[in-house]
């Protein structure tokens, strides 16, 4: 039989699901970087509300179980580190970036922005940071290391996602009742069928980022 011309990549056929540990904070330690923060943000892409971020120091003795990207989690998944999290870090601190700043710069800027501010916000001063990403925000209090899919490898850069995620969650939630008819409980400002139907019918708001597509230029 002849063989296909062309053959699925390996890692196609068996794509390897990484799993976050404690592996890159280890090695930071034993540099003399130590603490060591992890970095993530949630809400980069919607079309209303803020850039939330975070960072966390966690206590190697006291790790959360469970600890992942926060996108892998169910939401009670989420609410339930959320709290562990809280309890059992050695620090940990939350910045945001307004609509405001996100159409006065851009929202990459202003995501880094707030990641550095997040940092700074450490009750426990980091040593060293690793953020998720492919940037080291400039303005970090220490040395940084940007970590490609950090939130899958790092349990650090898994916890701030998921501290960044259940806190825009709950503000987009309380914006509900501020924004009437907008549904940002549901859509947390997502570009949803159902939050563009409630742009055309009752225009932008306040939390609305005007220099996004469809908005720029209403």
């Amino acid at each position: 039989m002849a063989r296909p011309k062309t053959e699925p990549a390996l890692a196609d056929l068996f794509p390897v699901v990484l799993t976050p540990d404690f592996s890159i904070e280890d090695g930071l330690r034993r540099e003399g970087l130590w603490p060591v923060a992890g970095v993530d943000e949630a809400g980069r892409g919607p079309l209303a509300g803020p850039v939330v971020t975070a960072a966390v120091i966690l206590d190697p003795a006291r790790i959360p179980p469970g600890l992942n990207d926060s996108k892998r989690l169910t939401a009670v998944k989420r609410e339930a580190l959320f709290s562990l999290i809280l309890d059992q870090a050695l620090a940990v601190s939350i910045a945001t970036a307004s609509p405001a700043e996100i159409d006065r710069t851009d929202v990459l800027k202003a995501n880094l922005a707030a990641m550095a501010r997040a940092v700074r916000g450490l009750a426990v001063p980091a040593a060293s940071a690793i953020i998720d990403g492919r940037d080291v925000p400039p303005g970090l209090p220490c040395p940084g290391r940007a970590v490609v899919k950090g939130d899958a490898r790092s349990v650090s850069i898994a916890a701030a996602s998921i501290v960044a995620k259940v806190t825009r969650d709950r503000m987009m939630a309380t914006a509900e009742a501020a924004f009437i008819g907008y549904g940002f409980a549901a859509h947390a400002g997502y570009g949803t069928a159902a939050h563009l139907a409630a742009i055309k019918a009752l225009g932008p708001c306040a939390l609305h980022r005007m220099t996004f597509r469809p908005l720029k230029g209403e």
